[in-house]
């Protein structure tokens, strides 16, 4: 996509005497208002400088001033500019094609190779300085180039094909259907006017196509353009008698908006180009690829394609002037902060949608607990509830079982090896908890009034067994004395019997 500055290899050399340049402080002459040093009349877009044949020297004006690929391409991002309907082909062909009167441009073409290689203004050795001259204006693509005192100098412009600002880009052809009915206005105001006026707008339209009652206006998007411009993409839907309602084609609704009454109107409203939004056919893409535009070397034409990134999505178009690139990058800029917008849209709902998520596990977790305790408390009911259905009954087998079972659950809830011991290391935590509560209250663990009622009821009967244990130690420890004292009695009566 880089710009070529270099010399025109197909440019026919004029003499280059020395100090060729040096002319214009030496030649006492009064030529010197032959050269025109006057502003750019042209700032349209141009061409390659080549060697080819008729191909590279198109001078036709079509390219950048007909409603299609010249003015619509990267406008709204552009890319819906291709899309040309089969009714248009003659604002395609003259984007494309050489222009019809082919005696004109050859005589153009004359001229121009005139005034580049063999002008005949001075008839010495200053027309090579003029040749060189009029050689850089047309590189330049701005200026006028005297060769003849009998015929009136040729304007270059940025679209003659010797023009070196020039390079070719892809831009994004539309996969609108044409059956899908869009067309895009583009409005020469800002976006929020045309939001808080978009009724009146829609208004306006249904207005300009006759008020007819059985078609609606609808709009498809709004988008935000350089230079303050909005694109408005709309749609008309055609109601039947019978009840049933279509999409205008978007070829037809072009075609009358394209006529010059209701393009007046439009432009009355604000409107400033017009474009239908319908994909190009292959017939179209094969014919716009086959053909360089006008001014385009087809040597870069062709390595253009090679290099096009998706054939499928992507098409080549040219990009001459720097204005034609700064457009470009204005549309580059633009989209790039639309897609940051999005992006800045995104975050923020995942950042929501994460708000809402922790939010949600919250109260998930508030009702599971909500839950555990209404099971209990419904456990409790059903229990009060069975008691006194089974009041006044005989024991049944299958609860007797399940006696035993909850018997052998309380004796292994009380072996002091199994779970006991837990019971224990549990209460001395509990007590931790509740001494450090102070501290730190969000750490506090809560017992359930069952539980605890348990467990104090186990701790109840370990002191009663430790106090009886206590018992039957001091009672033991009596009858040890008691047993000593006796023995001490015996022994100096024995004593006495053996001496």
């Amino acid at each position: 996509m880089a710009f070529n500055f270099g010399p025109a290899a197909g440019a026919a050399a004029a003499p280059n005497p020395a100090g060729a340049f040096g002319g214009f402080g030496t030649a006492n002459t009064t030529a010197g208002s032959t050269f025109s040093f006057s502003a750019p009349t042209n700032t349209g877009a141009g061409g390659l400088f080549s060697a080819t044949q008729n191909k590279g020297f198109g001078f036709g004006t079509g390219f950048g001033t007909g409603t299609g690929l010249g003015t619509g391409l990267g406008t709204g991002l552009g890319f819906g500019a291709f899309s040309t309907q089969q009714q248009q082909q003659p604002t395609l062909g003259s984007l494309f094609s050489q222009p019809a009167q082919a005696p004109a441009q050859s005589n153009q073409l004359i001229n121009t190779a005139s005034a580049l290689s063999a002008p005949t203004l001075l008839g010495d050795e200053r027309d090579a300085i003029l040749a060189k001259w009029n050689q850089l204006q047309a590189f330049w693509g701005t200026g006028k180039g005297y060769f003849n005192n009998s015929i009136a100098p040729v304007e270059f412009s940025q679209e003659n094909p010797f023009c070196r600002f020039k390079a070719v880009g892809y831009s994004c052809m539309s996969n609108n259907k044409d059956e899908d009915g869009l067309v895009a206005l583009v409005f020469n105001k800002k976006e929020a006017e045309i939001r808080s006026q978009q009724q009146q707008l829609v208004e306006s339209v249904h207005k300009i196509l006759g008020s007819n009652q059985t078609l609606t206006v609808n709009v498809e998007g709004v988008k935000t353009m350089p230079d303050d411009q909005t694109e408005v993409v709309i749609y008309v839907v055609e109601r039947s008698p019978n009840g049933t309602s279509r999409r205008v084609p978007s070829t037809t609704l072009y075609a009358h908006f394209e006529q010059a009454n209701v393009k007046n109107q439009l432009q009355q409203l604000g409107v400033t180009l017009i474009m239908a939004r319908t994909e190009l056919s292959p017939a179209q893409v094969k014919q716009l690829l086959q053909n360089p535009p006008a001014g385009v070397d087809p040597i870069i034409w062709e390595q253009a394609k090679v290099d096009n990134p998706d054939p499928e999505k992507l098409i080549p178009v040219p990009m001459v002037g720097f204005k034609e690139l700064l457009r470009r990058l204005k549309v580059q800029d633009q989209m790039t902060k639309q897609h940051q917008t999005r992006l800045d849209i995104i975050s923020e709902d995942i950042s929501e949608l994460q708000k809402n998520q922790t939010t949600t596990m919250a109260k998930i977790a508030q009702y599971k607990r909500k839950l555990m305790d209404l099971s209990h408390r419904t456990l409790q009911v059903l229990i009060k509830q069975e008691i006194q259905r089974k009041s006044g009954y005989a024991i049944q087998a299958d609860e007797e079982q399940l006696r035993v079972q909850l018997d052998t659950i309380q004796c292994e809830l009380n072996a002091p090896t199994q779970f006991k011991g837990r019971l224990n290391e549990l209460m001395s935590q509990i007590r931790m908890q509740n001494h450090f509560g102070a501290v730190r209250s969000e750490e506090r663990y809560y017992i359930d009034a069952d539980l605890l009622r348990e467990i104090k009821q186990h701790l109840k009967q370990q002191q009663e067994g430790l106090s009886h244990l206590i018992s039957i130690v001091k009672d033991d420890l009596e009858d040890i004395k008691l047993i000593e004292h006796g023995l001490n009695e015996s022994l100096p009566i024995r004593g006495g019997v053996f001496s």
